[in-house]
């Protein structure tokens, strides 16, 4: 399929050949008929791509900070490749648009083949020929809407809840500061309220237009004779409301909403402007100044949007998602007329011109359609993005490629024999700025075309933490080595499936290497440590300063990231086992009680075969100026600490020893290295799979302990 994308590294548009996005649980796949362009976000989206890197940075100072901080703590190559990586990706553009179902996830209800549909949502409601979107961010239409309204969905959806902030009566009068497309919406659903309208703004174009549709009073902002008609046309009594839609960097909007407002009056910012006002004018008429969400009640939540939680009408009357059918209802009963809105209309391929027209801004324009072309036939899944290479003995794919992969993965596989095949992600652009970057021979949204490709042998499963067992399990029973990122699965019953099948691989004689990317056990630190260390009974402690996680962050959501001690614990169990020279038998694990009851600050405590014993100390809680890791072990009068993985001091008999590395050393590149050997050479897996195994058991059982309060033993 085609899709629009903007490169931030320079700002460059593009019309991209791509994927079609992966049908994720929860969502409705949506052939794109129509989608809107919004000269506001989207331009300043544009517009600040477009700008030197120090224009990016004041542009986005949070994100300078940031880097500042990964640079201090992961040093310059890692920053550096981070910073790329979200530079040289193909952006999508786009967040409201309309169209056809074409395939719906299992468990969505309400939605079928055929339907059609108005989609919103950053990161969803593309420009492109193809969308999923999650099933909050999709509104069934009547068979007879028209699409190219419809299309207008998220737009229509934000200016009715700055109205809804606005909590107007029938009769009140509303000014509209901002008649771009926003106000004018703004003030056309006002019109259709009862309510009454004046629009300012400063361009006597759109002010003529909110004059013949949307306003009973329209004025530039600098008019002096604006006050006065305000104060006239409200008998004396002033506005009840202003509804800020405006985007500007000074304070003027929201100075002039005080002055144009009654006492007890009300302002809702809709749009980009700063907050501060002065002070005497709010504090004489005790004014209240809100701010209006964007689509609604359910915007940034996660279990609303991503999983389809909805908020009961009785508590939550009007979500993003009851706004977007109440605006649907507005343009099929005829309440509101939308259609002199459109000013443009372009074919996705001449897409790009119109953001043109947006930054030169010499052209009037407000609402901006895309027609895409629905009579050309399905696109394929497969795109061949760069040339075949020559054999090599090592064919790589990879299912999933997100930050963790391009920063620490695909930098370490650039050995003679390896070939990057294919890669597949679930979004098309992810899977397309992947495959341009690092030189893969296609990009898929289909895992059947890894596995019918017979040159690719060996599979890298970077996806979310949810699709790992499955994804193992394919790639065993297709004959391919396979490199997962922890954990290794989420479940008791998916690790004893994978245990089968590796076991009845081996019974064959045909086993392929497995391997869990436990890399902190492949490090220089770590080999200095055993060498002065050695193994044998020892006492161990693995102390993390993870630091906290959002309670809505995919990995802490039970059945997609299975939680932080499943999906990252377990590296540091791993790392105690290696070290000691022996498996687990025995667990107990305690987690802080604390309001967010996320299980995340925890002491997991390990007994091992050979009589050693271990602490790690999970702790969410901890100093943002603390380093994250930090590794004591002590056996036969010998101490060795490691702190961070920059520093290994090893204490015993004299003068302790100290070794310091330039930069953080975490064992990446080390551990590809191993990896690929065996792959090359038909040798095992680097780590043993009975590792693997026990330590995932391990670390299930530690789960298990935090409410059954009872040791664990594993067989």
């Amino acid at each position: 399929m085609k899709q629009l994308t903007q490169k931030l590294k320079e700002g460059k548009l593009r019309v991209l050949d791509v994927p079609e996005p992966l049908l994720q649980p929860g969502t409705v796949l949506v052939r794109n008929h129509y989608s809107v362009i919004s000269a506001g976000t989207e331009g300043s989206t544009v517009s600040a791509a477009r700008k030197s890197y120090l224009g990016k940075a004041k542009e986005r100072p949070q994100q300078a900070r940031q880097v500042l901080d990964t640079l201090k703590t992961k040093g310059l190559v890692q920053t550096y490749r981070a910073v790329m990586k979200k530079l040289d990706a193909h952006s999508p553009l786009g967040y409201s648009s309309a169209g056809e179902v074409v395939e719906v996830a299992p468990g969505v209800e309400g939605f079928a083949p055929g339907d059609r549909v108005a989609c919103g949502g950053a990161g969803y409601a593309n420009h492109a020929d193809y969308v999923a979107v999650p099933r909050n961010l999709c509104v069934k239409l009547p068979a007879q809407a028209r699409l190219d309204r419809a299309a207008y969905n998220t737009v229509g959806a934000i200016a009715l809840q700055g109205i809804r902030q606005a909590d107007l009566r029938v009769g009140e009068t509303c000014v509209v500061i901002g008649m771009g497309l926003l106000g004018q919406l703004t003030g056309l659903m006002l019109k259709a309220g009862g309510q009454r309208v004046v629009g300012v703004d400063i361009n006597p174009k759109v002010l003529e237009l909110a004059r013949e549709h949307c306003a009973d009073l329209a004025f530039e902002s600098g008019d002096p004779a604006l006050e006065q008609a305000v104060h006239e046309f409200t008998g004396g009594i002033g506005a009840d409301a202003v509804i800020i839609t405006a985007a500007t960097s000074d304070t003027g909007p929201v100075d002039l909403a005080g002055r144009l407002l009654r006492r007890k009056g009300l302002v809702v910012i809709v749009g980009n402007v700063p907050t501060g006002f002065e002070r005497d004018t709010y504090y004489n008429k005790e004014l209240e100044l809100r701010m209006s969400c964007s689509y609604g009640p359910g915007r940034y939540d996660v279990n609303y949007e991503e999983r389809g939680l909805d908020y009961p009408p009785d508590f939550v009357r009007w979500t993003e998602n009851r706004n977007m059918q109440a605006f649907q209802e507005m343009l099929a009963s005829g309440s509101i007329d939308i259609d002199y809105l459109t000013t443009h209309r372009f074919s996705l391929d001449e897409a790009p011109k119109a953001y043109d027209i947006i930054l030169e801004g010499g052209e009037h324009h407000l609402g901006m359609l895309i027609e895409y072309d629905v009579g050309k036939p399905h696109a394929p899944t497969r795109i061949v993005t760069g040339a075949a290479s020559p054999g090599g003995k090592i064919g790589v794919a990879f299912l999933g490629a997100g930050s963790y992969a391009m920063n620490n993965l695909l930098p370490n596989l650039k050995e003679k024999d390896v070939v990057l095949k294919g890669v597949m992600t679930s979004s098309g652009t992810g899977a397309r700025s992947v495959a341009d970057r690092y030189g893969f021979e296609f990009c898929t949204s289909d895992e059947d075309d890894i596995w019918k490709d017979q040159s690719i042998n060996t599979v890298f499963v970077a996806s979310r933490h949810d699709t790992h067992a499955k994804y193992v399990l394919d790639a065993l029973r297709h004959g391919r080595n396979v490199f997962v990122e922890k954990p290794l699965c989420l479940t008791t019953d998916e690790l004893d499936e994978i245990t089968e099948a590796v076991g009845k691989l081996s019974e064959e004689g045909r086993a392929p290497s497995l391997m869990v990317g436990y890399n902190r056990r492949f490090s220089s630190l770590t080999d200095a440590l055993r060498s002065r260390i050695a193994e044998g009974t020892m006492a161990m402690v693995y102390r993390v300063n993870a630091g906290p996680m959002d309670a809505d962050h995919w990995m802490q959501l039970r059945e997609v990231g299975g939680g932080r001690i499943i999906g990252e614990a377990c590296h540091f169990i791993d790392y105690l086992t290696y070290v000691n020279g022996s498996l687990p038998v025995e667990v107990y694990a305690t987690a802080m009680d604390e309001p967010r009851h996320l299980n995340d600050i925890v002491n997991i405590t390990l007994r091992f075969e050979n009589g050693s014993i271990g602490v790690v100390s999970y702790l969410a809680n901890g100093g943002k100026s603390l380093p994250k890791e930090y590794i004591e072990v002590h056996r036969a009068g010998a101490s060795a600490v490691i702190s961070d993985f920059k520093e290994l001091r090893v204490y015993g008999g004299g003068k302790p020893s100290v070794k310091r590395l330039v930069s953080q050393n975490k064992g990446q590149p080390e551990m590809m290295r191993a990896f690929l050997s065996s792959v090359r050479e038909g040798r095992p897996s680097p780590i043993p799979y009975v590792e693997l195994e026990r330590v995932m058991r391990a670390t299930f059982r530690a789960v298990e302990c935090f409410t059954t309060r009872k040791v664990a033993a594993l067989e």
